[in-house]
């Protein structure tokens, strides 16, 4: 049986909001920890049923880039849906969501001049 790990350091400032975050994984490609500006982990409890979530982001993290971060999150929780249970008719809603996200995304910009 083979073993993988992924790390997360996680740098706070004084009011223990996160400066930095690096992540390494034992089955990334190259070595070393590298740096990210937010991460999003889900993590099923099987004891009360629930989800449990650990969102962090660090302040140079753009609105831009966690409306692209969180788009990009239900497109990829489209496939695994799709992947895990055969569900086509909950992937598509969730592809046709971030359709929808992207337009409002792209429409917001052209009015800010992003």
């Amino acid at each position: 049986m083979k073993n993988s790990e992924i790390k997360f350091n996680v740098k706070l400032d004084d009011k223990n909001l996160p400066k930095s975050i690096q992540w390494d994984a034992s089955d990334k490609e190259g070595s070393g920890a590298e740096s990210t500006k937010s991460i999003s982990l889900n993590v099923w409890d099987n004891l009360n049923h629930s989800t449990l979530r650990i969102d962090l982001w660090t302040e140079d993290m753009s609105v831009a880039e966690m409306k692209r971060f969180y788009i990009d999150i239900i497109g990829g929780m489209a496939q695994t849906i799709l992947n895990s249970t055969g569900d086509e008719y909950m992937s598509e809603e969730m592809k046709d969501l971030c359709d929808r996200l992207v337009k409002h995304v792209n429409e917001e910009n052209k009015k800010t001049g992003a």
